[in-house]
């Protein structure tokens, strides 16, 4: 990962930061995807919004498809309004970065008391994620 693509992610998170210091938490996870879109809009971040994601099965087109709340360039975000993340929230989140081949990807919880967002690697070598944490992101910045 570069610099600049660490950058990118530290201001989707601080978009999200902007919105969960306005709202608070308790809102219905619906409420923050729209006032996030208008976050990323004020501050001209590119993002596409409920993108349906196709998925295949030995070359043949599911009927089935998932929907990350947003793709931000190369980023996949997922929201949730919940107390607290759990192993399906993140396994919601790596399949789609599998599917789309992505390599980043945030999950951010509007649910407790302060933000929390946890931001993901993807290696499709070693089908493999890595949480970046304040103690290790450095290593993987080029």
């Amino acid at each position: 990962m570069t610099q600049q693509e660490w950058q990118h992610i530290y201001q989707l998170v601080g978009a999200a930061m902007e919105v969960h210091n306005e709202l608070g938490r308790g809102m219905a996870e619906s409420i923050y995807q729209e006032a996030l879109a208008h976050e990323f809009l004020m501050r001209e971040i590119p993002f596409l919004k409920e993108k349906p994601i196709h998925v295949y099965y030995k070359n043949i087109l599911l009927e089935k498809v998932f929907v990350p709340d947003f793709i931000c360039d190369d980023v996949i975000v997922e929201l949730k309004a919940v107390e607290e993340i759990t192993t399906e929230h993140r396994a919601q989140l790596f399949n789609y970065l599998r599917i789309t081949r992505k390599t980043k990807g945030l999950l951010i919880n509007f649910g407790e008391r302060n933000l929390h967002c946890e931001r993901y690697l993807f290696s499709d070598e070693d089908d493999g994620f890595i949480l970046l944490t304040n103690n290790n992101y450095r290593a993987y910045i080029d």
